[in-house]
């Protein structure tokens, strides 16, 4: 299978945004959904968006980014982007894209997935 690539973690001050991609190493996505987690030190991995790409690309998030983050797909460069707004402390963490499933179930349940990437290290901080 295809390898998971993320890019666009970084720095920021509260109350900024930033915007992280996921691809595959070929550049290709061959997969039906990609979900994000993201993982604090000492802390469990949460699911926070994913996204399905029948049924018109749905989307779910988890309750403590929902209004802020926004999962999307380009399908001509065969990206799933994370746009993350109002960024809090509370959300610096290591974020990592996973294939392939999507529902608010799955979100709670990262045994699920068989495909992850590397990661790229959010934080936010003034």
């Amino acid at each position: 299978q295809v390898q998971l690539v993320e890019s666009g973690g970084g720095l920021v001050q509260p109350g900024g945004s930033l915007r992280l991609s996921c691809t595959g190493s070929d550049f290709t996505l061959p997969y039906d959904a990609i979900a994000w987690f993201r993982q604090a030190p000492g802390k469990e991995r949460e699911g926070v968006a994913c996204i399905r790409f029948r049924e018109g690309n749905i989307a779910y998030y988890s309750d403590s980014v929902k209004g802020r983050f926004t999962i999307s797909r380009n399908n001509t460069v065969n990206t799933v982007f994370l746009q993350m707004s109002s960024l809090e402390p509370e959300d610096s963490a290591v974020y990592t894209c996973a294939a392939s499933q999507c529902s608010s179930w799955y979100l709670t349940r990262p045994n699920e997935f068989d495909y992850w990437g590397q990661g790229t290290q959010v934080t936010v901080s003034s």
